[in-house]
């Protein structure tokens, strides 16, 4: 029986791909066990050079090869052929930490749980080093339901999925699927996933290292991306009809849905400088959701009048404040004053 599925989308990323794929098969698992589904996704670089050996070598790894259609479609076209009781989805310039999938493989199906979330470790390009020396935690979990891991663990600024073990029947019972099409997916998706689960499992222990660079789909923010981000709020708030969940649930999803927005807002006046694409924006986000409102204290209620009475005013004066304060006064007020300061 296939204990697990490990899912990697590839698109274009020769630099990370080798040690992403190498990871998979430095965990102790017997490959009899497992099964990798490498979904190439129109890669245009060697990507698919960088680890032919590898896939070669393996009998337990399944090839896809398929038009560019995104991160989304990727990840969804991997999770219709898996066979495994689990499914795991590392990004493909990530890799896993040397022996750290086991343990949480192993609880996952004793307890038979639908979620076991995971921490992980940051990197960039700079610190390649620290990955030999990995300061691993001791083994813990905490058994919890969807709710408590809803409430007291999900960070709407850290929606990964490759931190988390899926039940591949959890997924497919309540047709969890990426939006297809956009960058920031793992939003919706992760909070879906957290309000439909009833069994799961919070572990204190390093799965991942999220390696950080300028080509991430993290970084490089444009109108697209602007747009994807009005996409994933749009579909997280349409949670808040879920069947089921508690008031303390929806309030923390509409609280989510607000640091989304406001994350958005942010980029969008700290990287957008064009005023009729930031104005695109925000109108294409009321045109998306009309029942966007904000309530919980005042700043939120501020926010949620300009959002819909003034809605280019309220861009354009959060554009002058990121450009003016945020760009230049406060850097110089760190720098010039804080800093000589601190070092005496």
């Amino acid at each position: 029986m296939t204990q697990l599925s490990i899912i990697v989308p590839v698109y274009n990323v020769e630099k990370y791909i080798r040690p992403c794929i190498e990871s998979i098969f430095k965990q102790g698992l017997d490959e009899s066990c497992f099964e990798v589904i490498i979904v190439n996704d129109g890669s245009e670089d060697r990507s698919m050079e960088m680890i032919a050996d590898i896939i070669s070598r393996h009998a337990n790894i399944t090839l896809i090869n398929q038009e560019n259609k995104g991160l989304s479609v990727a990840r969804n076209n991997g999770i219709v052929i898996a066979k495994g009781e689990y499914i795991l989805m590392p990004d493909s310039d990530d890799f896993l930490i040397e022996n750290s999938l086991k343990p949480l493989l192993e609880k996952a199906i004793e307890f038979q749980v639908d979620l076991v979330v995971a921490d992980f470790l940051r990197m960039d390009d700079k610190n390649n080093e620290c990955v030999k020396t990995v300061p691993q935690k001791e083994f813990s979990i905490k058994e919890k339901t969807g709710e408590e891991l809803f409430l007291e663990d999900l960070n709407p600024y850290e929606c990964y999925v490759w931190r988390t073990l899926f039940r591949r029947e959890f997924l497919l019972n309540n047709h969890l699927k990426f939006v297809p099409g956009i960058f920031i997916q793992d939003v919706p998706f992760t909070h879906e996933c957290y309000l439909k689960a009833k069994k799961c499992i919070r572990a204190s222990w390093f799965l991942n290292i999220y390696r950080w660079h300028n080509a991430s789909t993290s970084a490089n923010y444009n109108l697209k991306k602007a747009k994807d981000y009005c996409i994933a709020i749009t579909k997280t708030w349409e949670l808040k009809d879920l069947k089921g969940i508690s008031k303390r649930e929806q309030k923390k999803l509409r609280d989510d849905v607000f640091i989304t927005f406001s994350k958005m807002i942010c980029n969008t006046a700290h990287e957008i400088d064009n005023a009729s694409e930031r104005n695109d924006i925000i109108d294409f986000l009321k045109q998306q959701v009309p029942d966007l409102h904000f309530n919980n204290g005042t700043k939120q209620r501020i926010v949620s009048f300009m959002f819909w009475y003034l809605p280019h005013s309220y861009l354009f004066i959060r554009y002058l404040y990121a450009k003016i304060f945020e760009d230049n006064i406060r850097p110089f007020i760190y720098h010039r004053l804080r800093r000589p300061y601190l070092q005496s």
